[in-house]
């Protein structure tokens, strides 16, 4: 028989008990770290810091990488990361902690999960949140123990009536899950657990990120009580020549609404969600497909792979990504790690290296062969000072600047519209790597319908700009829109990564307008394409076009007219830290 919640958390409290004194000594440790007063004491106001973000969350200084556990609990949204409280690289990783009721302003808390067990003393890597019956979070996370294993660990509120969750307690027996040559799992390719569900036959199942040789694997563990948990014979699902599968994410999503569905879900109206984060490329791929709960195995839909051709969150900078059920408003929010285009040195100048993109809604779209991502609707209460673009035709070749917004620090939305697709060049049947694609025919390649676009974070005379832009070709009867994101001269410095990225958008331009909306923020811009069908993220820092002197345009450099409409607003800052 499951232990009942309430049963749960009661055992967690006695075995806690008998655990205190000798987890003592090894908290010291993480107690002398800097706390968050300590480290926002030296911060200072992006404008002295030209590529600090006014409306990403980042901490005050120092390296971040994924997003961990992120919740609601009592209205009150929580969201934890990996940090390195010491250094701007890699390293000390503890489980940092900020809450916000909109997210958009955060408050920063002290480290919440950090090293202090043989089962997770060198790193609290990643991990999930799972919200069990009666509304408590628990969370299951990677630790790396003593002899360097990858293992799984719990941990759990310390105080339920603190809506701030401030501080996590772990139990004695962790880890709860660990390599060995019994269950024939890899010490070092083990990690990134993901909230749990819960099944018809009242057995918890989660799933964990790994690999045999370069087969990747989401590897299925079952529990009636969340505590004793038993390897399945078969691994979730699991694809050849793919590599280590990080941060696995599996989650329904409804077939008939944009709203979100708890993780538990299940029945004739869902789809379900299968993501990993390929650590051989860095990328992230999902596919959509059918979850067989009887064979416990997850099927893609035909044409759903984990590879180059494969559907993505984000065709830029997006890595690590974890989504949770926000029950408050029947939401699925997508949270991702966004990292630096510049070099070490340079973080280590500016003394910070990492942010996260802003938290987007995510549910099916309605041909059920893709996702749909747009930015939460609480990053709109930061707008001001509207400055409409009127109703006109952008002829080729031509150029014009968006007036009265704060260039630097903004959010865009724009819509294209084509009256002659007679121009669209015809797709060479080799074009078939969008990226690509993007490179060999930057912003300064003209076209027939395209490019058209934005210039953002442009400096005066244009020696410096980032494109975002559309493209229209003609494929036998067909029209394939591309949409690009250069960054190929973002920056007068050399040194920077300044590769381009390109995503095609399931949009047919005959029949819809084609609309984008960018969120510019000093070096980083989010792209949004066919109302968030393709979303593509990058990191510039420009030398010129930095703060007052950021310019905005609306361009066109194709031979066809395009008409333009749309607005753009000044955003104000965030309070984050």
């Amino acid at each position: 028989m499951a232990i009942s919640s309430p049963l749960l958390y009661c055992f967690l409290s006695l075995w806690l008990g008998h655990a205190v004194h000798q987890l003592e000594a090894s908290h010291q440790v993480y107690r002398n770290l800097p706390t968050y007063s300590q480290l926002t004491s030296s911060h200072h106001h992006p404008v002295n810091e030209p590529y600090r973000t006014g409306y990403h969350f980042q901490p005050p200084k120092n390296w971040i990488n994924d997003p961990n556990g992120p919740l609601i609990y009592k209205g009150i949204y929580h969201f934890f990361y990996q940090y390195n409280p010491l250094d701007v690289v890699w390293g000390n990783i503890v489980w940092a902690h900020s809450t916000s009721t909109d997210l958009v302003n955060w408050t920063p808390h002290d480290a919440a999960i950090y090293p202090s067990q043989p089962s997770d003393i060198n790193g609290c890597w990643s991990g999930s949140a799972t919200i069990l019956p009666g509304g408590k979070p628990v969370m299951l996370y990677t630790g790396i123990d003593s002899q360097n294993r990858q293992v799984q660990n719990l941990a759990y509120p310390k105080n339920l009536s603190d809506p701030f969750l401030r501080e996590w307690t772990k139990i004695p027996q962790n880890p709860l899950m660990a390599p060995s040559q019994a269950n024939q799992i890899n010490a070092s390719s083990f990690r990134d657990p993901t909230t749990a569900w819960l099944g018809p036959d009242k057995k918890w199942r989660v799933i964990i990120g790994g690999k045999t040789n370069q087969t990747g694997e989401a590897i299925l563990y079952r529990s009636k009580d969340f505590l004793n948990w038993v390897k399945a014979k078969q691994p979730l699902h699991s694809a050849e020549k793919t590599g280590m599968w990080e941060c696995p994410d599996f989650f329904p999503v409804s077939i008939h609404s944009q709203n979100g569905l708890d993780t538990s879900k299940i029945g004739p109206d869902v789809k379900h969600v299968f993501k990993v984060s390929l650590d051989n490329t860095r990328r992230e791929y999902y596919t959509i497909g059918t979850y067989n709960i009887d064979k416990d195995i997850y099927i893609p839909d035909k044409g759903s792979v984990e590879s180059d051709s494969g559907l993505r969150y984000d065709y830029g900078k997006f890595y690590a990504s974890k989504t949770f059920f926000d029950s408050s408003k029947n939401r699925r929010i997508l949270w991702g790690w966004i990292n630096e285009s510049s070099t070490v040195e340079d973080d280590i100048k500016k003394g910070w290296s990492g942010l996260q993109a802003i938290p987007r809604t995510l549910w099916l779209d309605k041909s059920g062969k893709q996702l749909v991502q747009w930015p939460a609707v609480e990053i709109e209460k930061l707008r001001e000072k509207e400055v409409k673009l009127p109703s006109s035709v952008l002829k080729g070749g031509s150029v014009h600047e968006v007036l009265g917004v704060t260039a630097a620090q903004a959010d865009v939305e724009i819509t294209f519209g084509i009256s002659d697709l007679k121009k669209a060049e015809v797709l060479d049947p080799s074009w078939t790597n969008p990226q690509l694609l993007c490179s060999q025919k930057g912003a300064s390649v003209k076209g027939g319908l395209g490019p058209f676009g934005l210039l953002v974070l442009a400096s005066k005379g244009l020696k410096e700009y980032t494109s975002v832009f559309y493209r229209i070709f003609i494929d036998h009867n067909k029209h394939v829109v591309l949409l690009c994101s250069d960054q190929s001269r973002s920056s007068l410095k050399k040194d920077n990564d300044k590769t381009t990225y390109g995503a095609f958008v399931n949009v047919d331009p005959l029949h819809e307008k084609l609309s984008l909306r960018s969120l510019i923020d000093h070096s980083i811009v989010e792209s949004f394409g066919g109302e968030g069908k393709a979303c593509i993220t990058a990191r510039v820092y420009p030398t010129l076009a930095i703060n007052g002197d950021a310019h905005l345009y609306a361009f066109n450099y194709g031979t066809e007219d395009v008409k333009i409409t749309g607005s753009a607003w000044s955003l104000k800052t965030a309070k984050i830290n």
